[in-house]
């Protein structure tokens, strides 16, 4: 048996834990291993043990830092060819700098993004190409400041929206295409090509009415007829522009084609869908899950996460699922918690080690009444107090419950 012993605090859904480190008998869970399949079980272990022990071979791997050697790449290879594997080389991207002392680096590269993307949006509704320059200035500033230290950048997309989303999705998926590229291992240039997709991915629905664009009714057949063609014309747009790499474009024609063969244009599955087409897909998923639509409301951080994995080796390749759960967490920065007193806050940090149990600043008291002052709150630390009533995490909430708006609260 290959097993890992982990720290239960990061245990996460999709893992098969194979032993405790106390006897089975008394937990409720099977005695030969459990595959975790909720948060509540996660959170449940975490009660019960300070360590587990997992069996990469039968569920999620670990972290890599708990492993000899660097694993995405290994994870991927059953889908994978060799020549998408070369682009897992697999490059260490060490925190090296503090969520605090990097947090206005990080809204200095944010607002520059943001600007930048903007820009592409009107322009190209204005029939004007994409100044690639300035838009890759504005990548290489957010890549400078996700490789010291992804947490402040999620941080921050999470907390300043705005209300339009077609230029607010493309900057959340870009930032979560940066966080999961380094979290794989991509090299700077991967890094970069991959982060420039997940910004133009969805350029072509500039060219679709705005009026199908803003319906929140259920859309027809013809409705959908009309927004599969943005696929294409983002191809044409990408393609006739100077200086957009080929990867980017390949990416962009495959973003909505599905592991099970279920996606279009092509109708292509598993290993015929490039690696950068199917990380895009994935993050377009997520990021549109956890963002408030003109037709549909928010999900929470936690219940997207749910619907990735159930969706895994269907709709998306099991191990990129996996990936990127390692990626963005259940309880990512910028997202709203309730905690096990009542109290609301929202993550402003995860710890590598203790991703169930992240840094908290808290908003609203027990009662749901805004608190006169913020106050921040580390779990991992309160979790190594004596007793039993330490504060933990009771659950992921959507963007707005409570009338939160953190955005209002945090930037300007």
């Amino acid at each position: 048996m290959h097993e890992t012993r982990i720290d239960v605090a990061d245990l996460i859904v999709g893992m098969y834990v194979s032993r405790l480190d106390r006897p089975w008998l008394g937990t409720g869970f099977p005695l030969e291993g459990v595959a975790v399949r909720t948060v509540e079980e996660v959170e449940r272990l975490s009660t019960l043990c300070e360590y587990v022990f997992v069996d990469p071979q039968r569920g999620v791997a670990p972290h890599p830092r708990y492993l000899n050697v660097d694993s995405s790449p290994e994870l991927l290879k059953r889908e994978l060819g060799q020549e998408e594997l070369a682009a897992l080389r697999k490059t260490t991207w060490p925190r090296t700098a503090q969520f605090a002392a990097e947090l206005p680096q990080a809204a200095k590269a944010h607002g520059q993004l943001e600007h930048g993307i903007q820009e592409v949006m009107v322009d190209l509704r204005n029939g004007r190409g994409i100044d690639m320059e300035k838009l890759r200035e504005g990548v290489a500033a957010m890549l400078d400041s996700i490789t010291r230290n992804p947490a402040a950048f999620i941080w921050l997309k999470a907390i300043k929206r705005t209300s339009d989303y077609a230029y607010q999705h493309a900057l959340g998926c870009s930032v979560w295409a940066a966080s999961f590229g380094r979290q794989l291992g991509m090299n700077r240039n991967e890094l970069d090509e991959l982060a420039l997709t997940g910004l133009l991915f969805d350029v072509g629905k500039t060219r679709l009415p705005q009026s199908l664009l803003s319906r929140i009714d259920v859309y027809n057949d013809d409705d959908h007829a009309i927004m599969r063609e943005h696929v294409q014309f983002g191809v044409e747009i990408l393609s006739a522009t100077d200086g957009v790499p080929k990867r980017v474009v390949t990416a962009v024609a495959t973003h909505h084609e599905r592991h099970d063969g279920s996606g279009y244009p092509q109708g292509l599955s598993g290993s015929e869908i490039p690696i950068f087409g199917a990380i895009t897909g994935l993050i377009d998923s997520y990021d549109a899950m956890i963002s408030a639509q003109p037709h549909a409301p928010s999900l929470s951080p936690h219940q997207s996460v749910m619907q990735l994995y159930e969706a895994r080796d269907r709709l998306f390749q099991a191990e990129l699922v996996e990936q990127f759960i390692q990626t963005c967490g259940i309880y990512p920065s910028g997202s709203l918690v309730e905690l096990t007193d009542g109290s609301v806050g929202v993550v402003t940090a995860v710890h590598d080690l203790k991703r169930l149990r992240p840094s908290v600043m808290l908003l609203l008291d027990a009662g749901k009444s805004p608190l006169r002052e913020f106050r921040s709150i580390d779990l991992s630390e309160m979790h190594d107090q004596p007793g039993d009533d330490a504060i933990t995490i009771r659950r992921g909430l959507p963007q707005g419950a409570f009338g939160v708006d953190p955005a209002e609260l945090f930037l300007d």
